[in-house]
């Protein structure tokens, strides 16, 4: 019998869990957009979950887990790390960073006195629409670039990756459990039916507010 073989971790998968996980908030938030746009009220807590995942898994964990670990790791490998597709992932993080910072002070506004709803709306709308085009580059470019270079340290990689994101959680006094709660809770809570592919119909998502 041939020798059994074993397969590697992605150097990517963890990332791309992130993704799952990442993708499932925004279409809450899109969501949430579509209620403002209508003239809906949405709760303090919903706004607090999508900031609080959004800085604190999004941005700190995610981005941070890049930026610390897989992005050194490619530069080790050979990928320039100053210009190509490391810099542009770079730059698109700083631009998700600026537009978090905007859609949390609405948020904060909106939450206060009801203001500013439409530049809630606005900067959910535009954080989707950068996070959505930002993940399809990387699942679908670097990570492709990243599993076929760092192969060869594939284990170590992904080790890297894992201390780093419980780092980061702790940070925040938290764990992955805790987001991947508050994803599914805002999936549940925005509930848009499965014909709209989890985004906002023209109808706008169906609504399951707790009392």
């Amino acid at each position: 019998m041939p020798p059994a073989t074993t397969t590697s971790p992605s150097p990517t998968a963890s990332l791309r869990r992130d993704h799952d996980l990442i993708e499932k908030v925004v279409r809450a938030m899109e969501a949430a957009a579509s209620l403002l746009r209508r003239g809906v009220d949405v709760p303090a807590p919903v706004l607090g979950q999508v900031v609080d995942f959004t800085n604190n898994f999004a941005d700190a964990c995610h981005h941070g887990k890049e930026e610390d670990s897989l992005f050194p790791a490619l530069g080790r490998a050979g990928m320039p790390t100053g210009t190509g597709p490391i810099a542009v992932m770079l730059a698109e993080h700083e631009r998700s960073r600026e537009i978090a910072a905007r859609m949390a002070r609405a948020a904060e506004s909106y939450q206060r006195d009801g203001s500013r709803a439409g530049d809630l709306a606005a900067a959910m709308e535009e954080y989707a629409s950068h996070i959505t085009e930002h993940i399809w580059k990387e699942n679908n470019r670097l990570f492709m670039m990243a599993d076929m270079r760092l192969a060869p340290d594939a284990e170590r990689v992904a080790a890297d990756l894992d201390s780093a994101e419980a780092e980061r959680l702790a940070r925040a006094n938290a764990d992955r459990g805790r987001y991947e709660r508050i994803a599914a809770e805002l999936s549940r809570r925005l509930a848009p039916g499965p014909e709209e592919g989890g985004a906002a119909s023209a109808a706008g998502p169906s609504v399951e507010w707790e009392a």
